[in-house]
Protein backbone atom coordinates (compact mmCIF):
# COMPACT_ATOMS: atom_id res chain seq x y z
CA UNK A 1 0.00 0.00 0.00
CA UNK A 2 1.50 3.32 -1.08
CA UNK A 3 1.56 6.29 1.28
CA UNK A 4 -0.83 9.13 0.57
CA UNK A 5 0.73 12.41 -0.53
CA UNK A 6 -1.20 14.74 1.75
CA UNK A 7 -3.09 14.97 5.02
CA UNK A 8 -6.07 16.88 6.43
CA UNK A 9 -4.31 17.71 9.72
CA UNK A 10 -1.83 20.58 9.97
CA UNK A 11 0.48 21.80 12.74
CA UNK A 12 1.07 25.57 12.99
CA UNK A 13 2.91 27.81 15.45
CA UNK A 14 1.55 31.23 16.42
CA UNK A 15 4.52 33.57 16.91
CA UNK A 16 5.41 34.94 20.33
CA UNK A 17 7.96 37.18 18.60
CA UNK A 18 8.43 37.97 14.92
CA UNK A 19 11.13 39.96 13.16
CA UNK A 20 13.72 39.58 10.43
CA UNK A 21 15.99 36.83 11.75
CA UNK A 22 19.60 38.06 11.38
CA UNK A 23 20.83 34.48 11.81
CA UNK A 24 19.13 33.31 8.60
CA UNK A 25 19.63 36.40 6.43
CA UNK A 26 22.92 35.27 4.84
CA UNK A 27 21.28 32.31 3.08
CA UNK A 28 17.67 33.55 2.71
CA UNK A 29 17.53 36.15 -0.07
CA UNK A 30 13.75 36.56 0.19
CA UNK A 31 13.59 38.31 3.57
CA UNK A 32 13.92 42.06 4.16
CA UNK A 33 15.58 44.09 6.89
CA UNK A 34 13.21 45.49 9.52
CA UNK A 35 15.46 48.00 11.29
CA UNK A 36 13.38 50.99 10.19
CA UNK A 37 10.08 49.36 11.19
CA UNK A 38 8.06 49.33 14.41
CA UNK A 39 8.71 45.91 15.98
CA UNK A 40 5.39 45.77 17.87
CA UNK A 41 3.52 46.62 14.70
CA UNK A 42 5.34 43.87 12.78
CA UNK A 43 4.44 41.31 15.46
CA UNK A 44 0.80 42.42 15.60
CA UNK A 45 0.53 42.21 11.81
CA UNK A 46 2.17 38.78 11.74
CA UNK A 47 -0.16 37.41 14.43
CA UNK A 48 -3.19 38.78 12.59
CA UNK A 49 -2.04 37.21 9.32
CA UNK A 50 -1.32 33.91 11.06
CA UNK A 51 -4.79 33.77 12.63
CA UNK A 52 -6.56 34.67 9.39
CA UNK A 53 -4.62 32.00 7.50
CA UNK A 54 -5.45 29.43 10.18
CA UNK A 55 -9.15 30.43 10.04
CA UNK A 56 -9.05 30.21 6.24
CA UNK A 57 -7.75 26.63 6.38
CA UNK A 58 -10.29 25.61 9.03
CA UNK A 59 -13.18 27.14 7.11
CA UNK A 60 -12.13 24.96 4.17
CA UNK A 61 -12.36 21.78 6.22
CA UNK A 62 -8.74 21.40 7.32
CA UNK A 63 -7.97 20.45 10.94
CA UNK A 64 -5.35 22.82 12.40
CA UNK A 65 -3.39 22.27 15.61
CA UNK A 66 -1.90 25.62 16.69
CA UNK A 67 0.72 25.90 19.42
CA UNK A 68 2.25 29.09 20.82
CA UNK A 69 5.84 29.89 19.86
CA UNK A 70 8.83 30.78 22.04
CA UNK A 71 10.05 34.31 22.76
CA UNK A 72 13.55 33.19 21.69
CA UNK A 73 12.49 32.11 18.20
CA UNK A 74 11.65 34.74 15.55
CA UNK A 75 11.10 31.99 12.93
CA UNK A 76 8.93 29.72 15.09
CA UNK A 77 6.04 30.50 12.74
CA UNK A 78 7.84 28.24 10.22
CA UNK A 79 7.88 24.76 11.87
CA UNK A 80 10.45 23.14 9.57
CA UNK A 81 12.34 21.03 12.09
CA UNK A 82 10.36 17.77 12.07
CA UNK A 83 8.58 15.37 9.74
CA UNK A 84 5.73 12.98 10.52
CA UNK A 85 4.97 9.81 8.59
CA UNK A 86 1.88 7.74 7.94
CA UNK A 87 3.24 4.89 10.10
CA UNK A 88 2.85 7.25 13.10
CA UNK A 89 6.56 7.99 13.52
CA UNK A 90 8.33 11.35 13.46
CA UNK A 91 11.89 12.54 13.02
CA UNK A 92 13.70 15.68 14.18
CA UNK A 93 16.22 17.44 11.95
CA UNK A 94 19.30 19.65 12.22
CA UNK A 95 18.92 23.42 11.75
CA UNK A 96 21.59 25.91 10.67
CA UNK A 97 20.58 29.01 12.70
CA UNK A 98 21.16 28.72 16.44
CA UNK A 99 17.86 30.37 17.32
CA UNK A 100 16.08 27.97 14.98
CA UNK A 101 17.45 25.03 16.99
CA UNK A 102 15.58 26.43 20.00
CA UNK A 103 12.30 25.91 18.12
CA UNK A 104 12.44 22.23 19.11
CA UNK A 105 10.82 22.93 22.47
CA UNK A 106 10.06 20.13 24.95
CA UNK A 107 6.40 21.17 24.81
CA UNK A 108 6.19 20.68 21.03
CA UNK A 109 8.19 17.44 21.05
CA UNK A 110 5.99 16.08 23.83
CA UNK A 111 2.89 17.09 21.90
CA UNK A 112 4.11 15.11 18.89
CA UNK A 113 5.01 12.14 21.10
CA UNK A 114 1.35 11.79 22.09
CA UNK A 115 0.58 10.45 18.60
CA UNK A 116 3.96 9.64 17.07
CA UNK A 117 7.00 7.59 17.97
CA UNK A 118 10.31 9.47 17.65
CA UNK A 119 12.58 7.28 15.50
CA UNK A 120 15.43 9.68 14.73
CA UNK A 121 16.83 12.95 16.08
CA UNK A 122 19.59 14.55 14.02
CA UNK A 123 20.07 17.54 16.36
CA UNK A 124 23.53 16.36 17.45
CA UNK A 125 24.78 17.01 13.90
CA UNK A 126 24.32 20.75 14.46
CA UNK A 127 27.56 20.82 16.47
CA UNK A 128 29.29 19.31 13.41
CA UNK A 129 27.82 21.96 11.09
CA UNK A 130 25.80 19.41 9.15
CA UNK A 131 22.30 20.55 8.35
CA UNK A 132 19.22 19.08 6.72
CA UNK A 133 16.21 21.29 7.34
CA UNK A 134 13.39 18.79 7.13
CA UNK A 135 10.49 19.48 4.74
CA UNK A 136 12.03 22.79 3.65
CA UNK A 137 15.21 21.21 2.31
CA UNK A 138 13.53 17.99 1.21
CA UNK A 139 10.39 18.12 -0.91
CA UNK A 140 8.64 14.77 -0.67
CA UNK A 141 6.85 12.69 -3.22
CA UNK A 142 5.56 10.40 -0.48
CA UNK A 143 3.53 8.15 -2.75
CA UNK A 144 6.44 7.30 -5.05
CA UNK A 145 9.14 7.51 -2.34
CA UNK A 146 11.17 10.30 -3.96
CA UNK A 147 12.90 13.23 -2.25
CA UNK A 148 13.83 16.37 -4.22
CA UNK A 149 16.64 18.46 -2.75
CA UNK A 150 18.61 21.51 -3.78
CA UNK A 151 22.06 21.70 -2.20
CA UNK A 152 22.49 24.79 -0.01
CA UNK A 153 24.04 25.80 3.32
CA UNK A 154 20.89 24.32 4.90
CA UNK A 155 20.90 21.03 2.97
CA UNK A 156 23.98 18.82 3.30
CA UNK A 157 24.31 16.46 0.33
CA UNK A 158 25.88 13.59 2.30
CA UNK A 159 23.26 13.81 5.05
CA UNK A 160 20.49 13.75 2.46
CA UNK A 161 21.98 10.69 0.74
CA UNK A 162 22.32 8.83 4.04
CA UNK A 163 18.81 9.79 5.12
CA UNK A 164 17.29 8.55 1.85
CA UNK A 165 19.12 5.22 2.07
CA UNK A 166 17.95 4.71 5.67
CA UNK A 167 14.37 5.63 4.87
CA UNK A 168 14.10 3.95 1.47
CA UNK A 169 13.59 7.09 -0.63
CA UNK A 170 15.11 7.84 -4.04
CA UNK A 171 17.06 11.12 -3.93
CA UNK A 172 16.90 13.64 -6.77
CA UNK A 173 19.56 16.20 -5.93
CA UNK A 174 20.42 19.33 -7.89
CA UNK A 175 22.00 22.76 -7.65
CA UNK A 176 20.18 26.05 -8.13
CA UNK A 177 20.90 29.71 -8.68
CA UNK A 178 18.53 32.35 -7.31
CA UNK A 179 17.96 35.90 -8.58
CA UNK A 180 21.01 36.93 -6.50
CA UNK A 181 23.29 34.31 -8.05
CA UNK A 182 23.49 32.28 -4.82
CA UNK A 183 21.87 28.87 -4.25
CA UNK A 184 18.19 28.89 -3.30
CA UNK A 185 18.15 28.24 0.43
CA UNK A 186 15.24 25.77 0.56
CA UNK A 187 13.84 23.40 -2.06
CA UNK A 188 10.27 24.29 -1.08
CA UNK A 189 10.81 27.79 -2.50
CA UNK A 190 11.00 26.45 -6.06
CA UNK A 191 8.75 23.36 -6.09
CA UNK A 192 5.92 21.41 -4.49
CA UNK A 193 4.54 17.93 -5.07
CA UNK A 194 0.85 17.05 -5.12
CA UNK A 195 -0.92 13.75 -5.71
CA UNK A 196 -1.18 14.27 -9.47
CA UNK A 197 0.56 17.61 -10.13
CA UNK A 198 3.97 19.13 -9.44
CA UNK A 199 4.73 22.86 -9.54
CA UNK A 200 8.39 23.56 -10.27
CA UNK A 201 10.71 26.26 -11.59
CA UNK A 202 13.23 24.68 -13.97
CA UNK A 203 14.80 28.07 -14.80
CA UNK A 204 16.68 28.27 -11.48
CA UNK A 205 18.04 24.70 -11.68
CA UNK A 206 21.58 24.55 -13.10
CA UNK A 207 21.49 23.26 -16.71
CA UNK A 208 23.39 20.02 -16.07
CA UNK A 209 20.62 18.83 -13.71
CA UNK A 210 17.50 19.90 -15.60
CA UNK A 211 17.00 16.84 -17.81
CA UNK A 212 17.12 14.41 -14.90
CA UNK A 213 14.80 16.53 -12.75
CA UNK A 214 12.33 16.86 -15.65
CA UNK A 215 12.40 13.12 -16.23
CA UNK A 216 11.64 12.45 -12.56
CA UNK A 217 8.85 15.00 -12.06
CA UNK A 218 7.11 13.96 -15.28
CA UNK A 219 7.16 10.26 -14.39
CA UNK A 220 3.99 10.30 -12.27
CA UNK A 221 2.68 13.90 -12.42
CA UNK A 222 1.47 16.66 -14.67
CA UNK A 223 3.94 19.53 -14.36
CA UNK A 224 2.97 23.17 -13.88
CA UNK A 225 6.03 25.21 -14.80
CA UNK A 226 6.77 28.26 -12.66
CA UNK A 227 8.83 31.14 -14.05
CA UNK A 228 11.88 32.49 -12.25
CA UNK A 229 10.26 35.87 -11.57
CA UNK A 230 7.24 34.09 -10.06
CA UNK A 231 9.47 32.67 -7.32
CA UNK A 232 9.77 36.22 -6.00
CA UNK A 233 6.00 36.04 -5.47
CA UNK A 234 6.48 32.71 -3.60
CA UNK A 235 4.62 30.78 -6.31
CA UNK A 236 6.71 27.69 -5.56
CA UNK A 237 5.91 27.73 -1.84
CA UNK A 238 2.60 25.85 -1.84
CA UNK A 239 1.26 22.70 -0.17
CA UNK A 240 -1.36 20.14 -1.08
CA UNK A 241 -3.74 19.57 1.85
CA UNK A 242 -6.91 17.50 2.14
CA UNK A 243 -10.19 18.70 3.59
CA UNK A 244 -12.34 16.54 5.86
CA UNK A 245 -14.02 15.00 2.80
CA UNK A 246 -10.67 13.92 1.38
CA UNK A 247 -10.78 16.51 -1.41
CA UNK A 248 -7.43 17.96 -2.48
CA UNK A 249 -6.74 21.65 -1.84
CA UNK A 250 -3.68 23.70 -2.74
CA UNK A 251 -2.67 26.15 0.00
CA UNK A 252 -0.69 29.28 -0.85
CA UNK A 253 -0.55 32.97 -0.04
CA UNK A 254 -2.64 35.55 -1.86
CA UNK A 255 0.61 37.01 -3.20
CA UNK A 256 1.40 33.62 -4.76
CA UNK A 257 -2.14 33.30 -6.08
CA UNK A 258 -1.90 36.70 -7.76
CA UNK A 259 1.55 35.77 -9.11
CA UNK A 260 0.14 32.85 -11.10
CA UNK A 261 -1.26 33.37 -14.60
CA UNK A 262 -4.88 32.46 -15.31
CA UNK A 263 -3.62 29.64 -17.54
CA UNK A 264 -1.53 28.20 -14.69
CA UNK A 265 -4.45 28.46 -12.25
CA UNK A 266 -6.73 26.66 -14.70
CA UNK A 267 -4.17 23.86 -14.99
CA UNK A 268 -3.87 23.60 -11.21
CA UNK A 269 -7.65 23.41 -10.83
CA UNK A 270 -7.66 20.22 -12.91
CA UNK A 271 -5.82 18.64 -9.96
CA UNK A 272 -7.17 20.49 -6.92
CA UNK A 273 -10.75 21.07 -5.79
CA UNK A 274 -9.81 24.60 -4.73
CA UNK A 275 -6.85 26.94 -4.33
CA UNK A 276 -6.97 28.19 -0.74
CA UNK A 277 -5.09 31.43 -0.11
CA UNK A 278 -4.74 34.21 2.44
CA UNK A 279 -2.79 37.48 2.63
CA UNK A 280 0.40 37.11 4.71
CA UNK A 281 2.56 40.04 3.45
CA UNK A 282 4.30 40.83 6.76
CA UNK A 283 5.28 37.20 7.28
CA UNK A 284 6.58 36.97 3.72
CA UNK A 285 8.50 40.24 3.83
CA UNK A 286 10.34 39.84 7.12
CA UNK A 287 10.31 36.05 7.42
CA UNK A 288 11.35 35.33 3.85
CA UNK A 289 8.95 32.38 3.75
CA UNK A 290 5.36 31.91 2.67
CA UNK A 291 2.37 29.63 3.15
CA UNK A 292 4.05 26.25 2.80
CA UNK A 293 6.75 27.19 5.34
CA UNK A 294 4.02 27.81 7.95
CA UNK A 295 2.46 24.36 7.60
CA UNK A 296 3.78 21.13 9.10
CA UNK A 297 1.85 18.04 8.10
CA UNK A 298 0.49 15.62 10.70
CA UNK A 299 -0.04 12.23 9.03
Amino acid sequence: MKDKQSTNKIFMVEPEVFFMNPQTASSNHYQFDDKHENSNQILDSAIGEFRRFKDCLESNGVEVIALKGSSKCPDHIFPNWFITFENKTFQIFSMLAENRRLEKTPEMINYLKQDYKLTEDMSDLESKNKFLESTSSMVFDRTNKVVYLTISPRANAELAKEWCVRNNYELVMFETQSHTGSPIYHTDVLMYVGTTAIGICFEVIKPEYVDHVKEMVMKHHEVVEIRKEQLLEFCGNCLEIQNKNGELLLAMSTRSFCGYTEEQKAKLLLHFKKIVHEEIPTIEKFGGGSARCMLAELF
